[in-house]
Order: structure tokens, then sequence, then C-alpha cells
């Protein structure tokens, strides 16, 4: 299903010039404005070590810094709360203003960020890209596959505000 992302990816670009982050991850579907940062993305998946080469966007390796310091240099004007990115800063102002730049081309439902865009989308196409890898069941959201993955390891990470009890929601 990696094409039809980039099909996707494509018809929101043509209705949507406005979208400045044009590459996902084929994995956890993640945005990105240039190639060069999705493929250092995917070492995150890939555990391999590429970014290190010297090829990462000054900027990136920038914002990337603040992750390790702490530092939140982006604050929203509106509410306070504070961003090491200025793009996060940007997508999060989008919650205050309720835009939704980005509209689905088959219901046109809107959403307020491209990778929910992509989530939505999934409806439409029945994709499943997340598999489980004990019982190879599939899902459409990496957020079911992992509360699917406690009935396998007996985790019951939820408690019950009402009776205390912890609980497997999968």
């Amino acid at each position: 299903m990696k094409n039809y992302s980039l099909v996707m990816n494509h018809f929101t670009k043509q209705k949507n010039p406005e979208v400045r982050e044009p590459y996902h991850c084929d994995i956890c579907g993640k945005s990105f404005s240039q190639r060069g940062s999705l493929t250092c993305h995917k070492c995150i998946h890939t555990g391999e070590k590429p970014c290190h080469s010297g090829k990462r966007p000054t900027d990136t390796v920038h914002r990337h810094k603040h992750i390790h310091t702490g530092e939140k240099p982006y604050q929203c004007d509106i509410c306070g709360k504070s961003f090491s990115g200025g793009s996060d800063l940007i997508k999060h102002k989008r919650s205050h203003t309720g835009e939704k730049p980005y509209h689905c081309n088959i219901c046109g439902k809107s959403f307020s960020s491209n990778n929910h865009l992509i989530s939505h989308t999934r409806i439409h196409t029945g994709e499943k890209p997340y598999q489980c890898d004990i019982c190879s069941k599939s899902f459409s959201h990496s957020k079911t596959l992992n509360n699917h993955r406690h009935i396998h390891t007996g985790e019951k990470p939820y408690l019950c505000n009402i009776c205390g009890k912890f609980l497997c929601i999968a």
C-alpha cells in the first residue's frame, strides 16, 4: 500500500497547494517538509544511523538538540504552551483557530494535520498497515495495534477510575 500513500499525497498537494509537508513515513505516517528529514526519521524505525553523516539540515539538527536539552523556545501567544520546534507551534495554534487545511478528497472532511488526514483515508480504503508480529492481525492505526499487543503480553495498563481494577483494552 506504499503507492496509495504516494497517490494520496499527490492529490492532497493538487487540491491543497498550501500543504507544506509532502513527505510521509510509510511506517508511522509522520509528515515532513523535506525528503532528507523523512530519510533521517526512518532511522528511528530501522535502527540505522545515517543521519549523523552530516547530511541533516542545520535547522533539523538544532531542533533535534532541543529534545535532549528540553529547551522549548517557541511559545504560543494565546495559551503560553511552549514547543521545541516552530512547526510544532504552528500545528498547535490550529487548536485555537480551528484551522483545518487538510481535506479528504473522497468525503471532503477537513483535518488540522496531514497525519490525521492520512489516518482518516484508511476508513475509505480499508488499508491496515500495522501488523501484529505475534498473530499477524492487521490494524488501521498504530495505537490500535499497541492496545492489541496487551492481549499477548497480559499487561493491564488501564485503571478503572470507578472500581480501581486494572484493565486490558484491546
